[in-house]
């Protein structure tokens, strides 16, 4: 969505960009000092993206095993379960949190209560009120757990919304969501266009990578397309046609890492 087509000149000499016209101005040690930071950059994406985390779909994973099959960490939810529900995953307790990062893995807080037609509408059509209460518990159980007070928690948009939607009703339920933990703290959940309405709206924080915001983006609903801004990317979604990855007598799905600061717990942001 994002992607631009390269331009070409038409003859006649070729124009410096001002990229380039910035560097060739350079001192020597500012030139050297503009190429660590380049080099510090390129090293943290290429360190992130060999990350990979998991997000639960019906079971807890232990901790050993998630990193006995090559994962780096795992989503974990500060929601509360949904009536009927018998998941074990929900909300994440302080000891399971311990266990994963007492495995030196990464743990990262995301919040999903309601689903459509289960029994609760989406979280997000409950607007800038149902906001407020999402956040006053996702907080709750986010500091239960032991999570950082500058961590970001991630709230789902678990299914296809279109533009007017997102204007009437989701922008609303986050900025209900930004009025309890502070737009720095919030992150979300959805397709690749959910995200970029997020950040271009301002109701979502960024990440301490440069370029990056508080955008999970999930391959469902997403027509291929890649928001480059995000921070998680969820490229294998548990369906009924999909097992996702088996692991512990349960099927979880998958999330590659996208950026050096991805919401993970144990990165000091102070």
């Amino acid at each position: 969505m994002h992607d631009r087509p390269t331009q070409s000149g038409r003859g006649g000499p070729r124009s410096v960009s001002r990229r380039k016209a910035l560097i060739y101005g350079l001192s020597a040690p500012a030139l050297l000092a503009f190429g660590s930071v380049v080099a510090t950059v390129a090293a943290q994406k290429a360190s992130a993206a060999d990350m990979r985390l998991i997000d639960f779909t019906h079971r807890l994973v232990p901790p050993d095993q998630i990193k006995a099959a090559g994962f780096d960490g795992a989503l974990v939810y500060v929601s509360e379960l949904r009536p009927g529900a018998d998941f074990d995953f929900k909300p994440v307790t302080r000891g399971y949190a311990d266990a994963l990062r007492a495995a030196g893995l990464h743990v990262v807080s995301c919040y999903q209560y309601g689903k459509p037609g289960w029994p609760t509408p989406s979280d997000y059509t409950r607007g800038y009120g149902g906001g407020v209460a999402d956040a006053q518990t996702a907080l709750r159980l986010h500091d239960a757990a032991g999570g950082p007070v500058g961590a970001p928690i991630f709230f789902s948009i678990d299914e296809d919304i279109d533009l007017d939607t997102w204007k009437s009703v989701a922008v609303e339920w986050l900025r209900g969501i930004n009025s309890v933990l502070g737009v720095n703290r919030t992150g979300v959940y959805g397709h690749s266009q959910a995200c970029a309405w997020a950040i271009e709206d301002g109701v979502i924080g960024r990440s301490t990578a440069p370029g990056h915001w508080w955008a999970w983006q999930t391959k469902a609903w997403s027509g291929g397309e890649r928001e480059p801004r995000a921070v998680l990317y969820q490229s294998v979604v548990v369906t009924a046609s999909e097992p996702g990855v088996r692991m512990a007598g349960t099927n979880v799905d998958v999330d590659e890492v996208l950026a050096s600061d991805f919401g993970q717990w144990d990165l000091d942001r102070t």
